[in-house]
């Protein structure tokens, strides 16, 4: 991924932003945004995405319970045997 936008007035090339580039054109970058993630870097390296709130919601979706989790596991019926220490209880802290 390469940075070619130094100044805040030059558009961006791919979807890469400068961070000052970013600042100046807020606007912009949350309108292509709606499109496809937005990369913003600091000193040349990939720093913060900005993606549509639309996609962020479906990133962040739950996909099922702990319980389905657990349930669809490949070790669910496997005979595991745990040893399970049985050391003296830890003191509570004041």
């Amino acid at each position: 991924m390469t940075d070619r936008n130094t100044a805040p007035d030059t558009p961006p090339t791919d979807d890469t932003w400068t961070l000052a580039n970013a600042k100046a054109r807020l606007s912009e970058v949350i309108d292509r945004a709606q499109a496809g993630p937005q990369v913003i870097t600091r000193h040349g390296k990939p720093n913060a995405v900005v993606v549509s709130a639309e996609e962020w919601a479906r990133k962040v979706a739950r996909k099922g319970t702990l319980a389905e989790f657990l349930l669809a596991s490949p070790l669910r019926g496997a005979d595991l045997e745990l040893e399970r220490a049985h050391d003296a209880p830890r003191d509570e802290m004041p």
